[in-house]
């Protein structure tokens, strides 16, 4: 069997990380195994452990991937973009913090995506921060991890309620609360 190129190995590999980052996000990191991602990459799993030393460390990669995804712009967009039902009904190209939160918790302290977690949260608390009304360094981290905190929190109730006004609602009132 030819070898592939170095090039087409990192293309391989960066595909690779995309589908599991979305596929980790819908599904969940125990929801979704090495063949999946694999078989939906258009690859066979035999690659797999050429490019990755576990399941976990493409994980920890993926997570990265989604954070990495650009979420800039003024509060008032980030508002928008994230208390949205689109958001909600569409957990792969999310954010990985409402999509794994229930996940990580369950993974041993230490574990590589609990770190990249833990920086997932300071970073996207240090972004709301930044766009935070000026106010003193420590209310505006304190505000910018109410307002994270009510952000993933009104994403995970409205993806686990099965009544679209409700999953609405929720969505509203973390806008309002946000906003205020």
């Amino acid at each position: 069997m030819p070898r592939v190129s170095q090039e087409q190995a990192r293309i391989n590999r960066q595909r690779v990380v995309e589908v599991a980052s979305a596929l980790f996000r819908e599904r969940g990191l125990h929801g979704v195994g090495v063949v999946d991602i694999m078989s939906a990459a258009g690859l066979t799993h035999g690659g797999f452990y050429g490019q990755f030393a576990n399941k976990d460390a493409l994980a920890a990669e993926a997570f990265d991937a989604a954070l990495a995804e650009d979420r800039r712009g003024t509060l008032d967009t980030i508002i928008a973009n994230y208390l949205s039902l689109g958001h909600v009904q569409a957990p792969g190209k999310g954010c990985p913090l409402a999509a794994l939160a229930n996940d990580v918790s369950r993974e041993p302290p230490g574990s590589p995506v609990r770190s990249r977690f833990t920086q997932g949260v300071r970073s996207l608390a240090g972004i709301l921060a930044d766009l935070t009304p000026k106010a003193s360094k420590e209310r505006r981290k304190q505000r910018s991890l109410a307002t994270l905190s009510t952000f993933v929190g009104a994403i995970v109730l409205a993806r686990a309620v099965d009544d679209e006004a409700l999953a609405n609602e929720l969505i509203q009132a973390a806008r309002d609360s946000v906003t205020a």
